[in-house]
């Protein structure tokens, strides 16, 4: 067996099928691998309560890396402990107000699993509350928000966008972290810059007393942007962005074609038959 590695999986666009599912041989790669001895992580932009279940799936006992890095936290030790770099709630509630002075859409700010909605959305509303509970609570942003939040989506007015880009670049740029998901939709994330999935992983990586050169990471988004840069073995799902695949030291086949699971079975040199073609 090769020396233990690091394995680090993003979620959408990457593990998930564009069902939202994990394909079954890429799953039996996963456990394979586990069972060998290595360390598998989730890392997501994702909140715990919205990843849990894959964590389950695939039978982790790791830590879980969740909003891009702003939340590590470990599902089964509570003494490994919380660690939580939100932005400040003064910074975040500035940064609101200029979404509505520019004619935002919409607000939403997450603290942890509990997120906070300004205007009712079915489809946002629908992603984040896949069951029911009373953790998603819709109003003013601004007077239900009394903590820092772990991160924040603007959905902006599309004819200020770049009027509300040069504000968080001008003003916040040295405290904040922001990127568009792009078309159609426009949506800015906003996090606090000392977090990200590369600085989560190291973290990890240096509890189980793994080297850079054995972190093995796969994303597609530019969400991933720093932890596939950091990763000893870099890897850019087939699907990714084109800015992550110059990135990545290697390319893999797409989410839906398991690529995941076909590049770690080469990578380990396994015989997975549900893998052969």
């Amino acid at each position: 067996m090769k020396e233990k590695h690091l394995i680090a999986l993003d979620l959408d666009g990457t593990l998930l099928s564009d069902q939202r599912q994990i394909l079954a041989p890429t799953k039996e790669t996963i456990q394979h691998l586990i069972e060998a001895g290595h360390v598998v992580v989730i890392a997501t932009g994702r909140s715990n309560k919205l990843s849990i279940h894959y964590y389950h799936e695939l039978g982790l006992k790791t830590p879980l890396i969740n909003s891009n890095g702003a939340v590590i936290h470990h599902p089964h030790d509570k003494s490994w402990g919380v660690h939580h770099t939100p932005l400040e709630r003064k910074l975040a509630l500035d940064i609101i107000d200029a979404n509505k002075q520019l004619q935002g859409k919409n607000v939403l700010a997450a603290v942890q699993d509990t997120v906070y909605l300004d205007r009712y959305d079915e489809h946002i509303f629908d992603f984040y509350q896949p069951k029911k509970d009373d953790s998603f609570h819709v109003g003013p942003v601004t007077d239900l928000l009394k903590d820092d939040p772990t991160l924040m989506l603007l959905y902006p007015n599309k004819d200020n966008l770049q009027r509300l880009t040069s504000y968080l670049n001008d003003i916040h740029a040295d405290i904040i972290d922001h990127r568009n998901w792009g078309e159609p939709t426009n949506v800015i994330e906003v996090m606090n810059n000392k977090v990200n999935k590369a600085t989560a992983i190291q973290q990890v990586a240096k509890e189980f007393g793994i080297p850079k050169e054995r972190i093995i990471a796969f994303g597609d988004e530019t969400n991933d942007l720093a932890m596939i840069d950091y990763a000893g073995v870099g890897v850019a799902m087939g699907n990714a962005v084109d800015e992550l695949k110059t990135v990545a030291k290697h390319v893999t086949d797409t989410n839906e074609n398991n690529g995941i699971g076909q590049f770690l079975a080469d990578y380990f040199q396994l015989k997975i038959a549900s893998l052969q073609k």
